[in-house]
């Protein structure tokens, strides 16, 4: 298969529309964010697949069970994520405060090219030591422009289901597709 085109991402959510309804799991505190977060994790091996017909069913016990370990798992990067932000916050401010300006930038350098990829890579291999395997970053920076894309296609489609959650089908749509081209850029370009 090759790139994945708008067209498909946008049909994705309704070429099996009852699958919607998983959203309504957010209501149940805890459980069933936990199951979301599963099914999330799934939809996205799913993409990285290269699966673009429909979305799954919701499997509730192996996709709870699923993102429990997920956020388990996450708990180290996010951690050591917003140690590294201390510190460096504390030293910049410290010795410089246009320093801080430059911290700044970077954090939204990290949030659009590094954590993206990293976050897909670990939603695929479901191991805490792939959050930190930083050296498939340089598939971000090797294919710029294709990236730069993913993310451009990725807010557009989210924009698209924003405006629909007017009539209620953009916030489960756009839940289950978010990741869609992150995930298609990686199936095509990390694997």
């Amino acid at each position: 298969m090759g790139k994945l085109d708008f067209k498909t991402a946008f049909k994705y959510p309704f070429n099996r529309a009852k699958g919607m309804w998983n959203i309504l799991w957010i209501f149940l505190p805890i459980i069933g964010w936990f199951t979301l977060g599963g099914y999330g994790v799934r939809i996205v091996q799913e993409f990285s697949k290269g699966k673009f017909k429909q979305l799954p069913i919701l499997k509730f016990g192996s996709d709870l069970k699923l993102g429990f370990f997920m956020f388990l798992k996450a708990l180290p990067f996010v951690l050591a994520y917003m140690l590294f932000g201390i510190i460096i916050d504390m030293v910049s401010y410290t010795i410089n405060p246009w320093l801080y300006l430059i911290r700044i930038f970077t954090e939204i350098i990290v949030s659009i090219f590094i954590i993206p990829i990293l976050a897909i890579n670990f939603m695929n291999k479901e191991t805490v030591s792939s959050y930190f395997e930083f050296r498939i970053v340089k598939y971000v920076f090797t294919n710029l422009g294709d990236y730069i894309v993913a993310i451009l296609k990725s807010i557009s489609l989210g924009i698209i289901f924003l405006i629909m959650w007017i009539i209620l089908v953009g916030l489960p749509a756009g839940a289950f597709t978010q990741n869609i081209f992150l995930a298609d850029f990686y199936r095509r370009r990390v694997k």
